[in-house]
């Protein structure tokens, strides 16, 4: 039997409505992941004047926080594939509470980094918790729905902080801001809490009569080629993500004479986008035997899509249209793209090579600022795009090695 078939047992349906609940409780916590990688970023210009700070030093907070955050998720897959995901979840969502918390009654620099620092632990755990929990709960013909709302869910949370964080500022206070995000943490928690029972999940072992022996032991899984596959696709993806998100709309003003109030819109048009495609992408991995062309067709769209940015004579109007396009094509290799994962992944492993797997979200999102804000700074506008399409065009050629590597290994078995 292969890893990828490995899934709930047999003869034990479960009812739509007890996976959607699964899905649902899932889905916040992602949620509020991502909201809290956005919980300082927003609030920059209150804290840049509190704190007599340069935005290299506060910037430099963020670096704290996905730096941890990216040794957290490589260590948490172990202690969750060791004692289960649940009490993981809820101690990563407690921890992003405090965080907010302790940012709220910050009063010095070091105390800011002393809670990045907390804030990434808390943040590290969710991708080994979260696959795990869908990957072992949810039935196959509905993963890839489940992906499809776990990824719309964090775009959400990116979505929302700023929505929330930036109004309570300058209504009330920052603190007050990162209070009530503290307190949307906990309520999160406390629903979780209460809904405990549905994400009650056994400890697998070695043992398990259908689940494959690795080995090497635990960290049998590091010999897996198409983990390491995997690993630099979420690198190549954090990379390109975080030029959309960091670059992109300023170099298309720069290169279209796009209106300052459309520069932002063009982030959150295509962050909307995206969500969508994730929507469709939802349906389109139900088949998974097609995730690799899935994810190749949405990400040579959206190449293309950039090399028109970078070098197309196009209106201003439409910058924020080709961003929304460029999205919707990313979107939809979303749940295609976690789908590749799990098939990678042995059984009674799967929060170890999570946990790996997507520590390269972080390091991506680490380097990439580095190599094309070099290029911003040298007003190196059309290369900015063209980089992104090269990224893009990198995803494409991991995810087919993906399924390369992983053909060679089960036809050598």
């Amino acid at each position: 039997m292969s890893t990828s078939s490995i899934h709930l047992p047999a003869g034990n349906p479960v009812s739509l409505r007890q996976e959607a609940g699964v899905i649902g409780l899932v889905g916040g916590a992602h949620m509020i992941s991502h909201f809290s990688q956005l919980l300082l970023a927003p609030l920059f210009p209150w804290l840049k004047d509190d704190f007599n700070a340069s935005y290299a030093e506060l910037g430099f907070l963020m670096s704290i926080f996905f730096v941890v955050s990216c040794a957290v998720q490589m260590a948490s897959g172990f202690v969750v594939d060791k004692f289960g995901p649940r009490p993981i979840l809820f101690g990563g969502l407690a921890l992003l509470g405090l965080a907010a918390f302790g940012f709220s009654a910050s009063h010095s620099y070091a105390m800011l980094a002393a809670f990045s620092v907390l804030a990434g632990i808390g943040n590290g755990v969710f991708h080994p918790v979260d696959y795990t929990l869908l990957n072992r709960k949810i039935s196959a013909p509905r993963l890839g729905h489940a992906y499809s709302v776990h990824g719309i869910t964090g775009s959400l949370g990116w979505a929302l902080a700023p929505a929330m964080l930036v109004p309570i500022a300058l209504a009330f206070s920052w603190r007050t801001a990162l209070a009530s995000a503290g307190t949307l943490a906990f309520v999160v928690l406390a629903i979780l809490w209460v809904n405990r029972e549905k994400l009650a999940l056994p400890v697998l072992t070695s043992s398990k009569a259908d689940a494959p022996v690795m080995e090497g032991g635990s960290f049998g899984f590091i010999r897996i080629p198409a983990v390491w596959m995997c690993f630099g696709f979420f690198f190549f993806y954090a990379m390109a993500l975080s030029v959309v998100q960091a670059f992109a709309p300023e170099a298309a003003r720069q290169l279209h004479n796009v209106p300052l109030d459309m520069v932002a819109l063009c982030l959150s048009i295509y962050m909307v986008c995206s969500a969508g495609g994730m929507v469709l992408g939802g349906f389109l991995a139900v088949d998974p035997t097609r995730c690799e062309r899935i994810v190749g067709t949405g990400f040579g769209i959206a190449a293309c899509i950039a090399l028109v940015l970078g070098f197309a004579d196009v209106p201003a109007w439409s910058v924020p249209v080709l961003f929304g396009l460029m999205g919707f094509a990313s979107g939809t290799g979303g749940p295609s793209r976690d789908l590749i994962v799990k098939r990678a992944a042995p059984a009674n492993a799967t929060g170890r090579v999570y946990g790996v797997v997507y520590s390269g979200l972080d390091i991506g999102q680490a380097l990439s600022p580095l190599v094309f804000g070099l290029l911003m700074d040298h007003r190196q506008f059309s290369s900015v795009f063209i980089g992104l399409a090269i990224v893009q065009g990198v995803l494409i050629a991991s995810a087919f090695n993906v399924r390369k590597v992983r053909r060679t290994v089960l036809a050598t078995a």
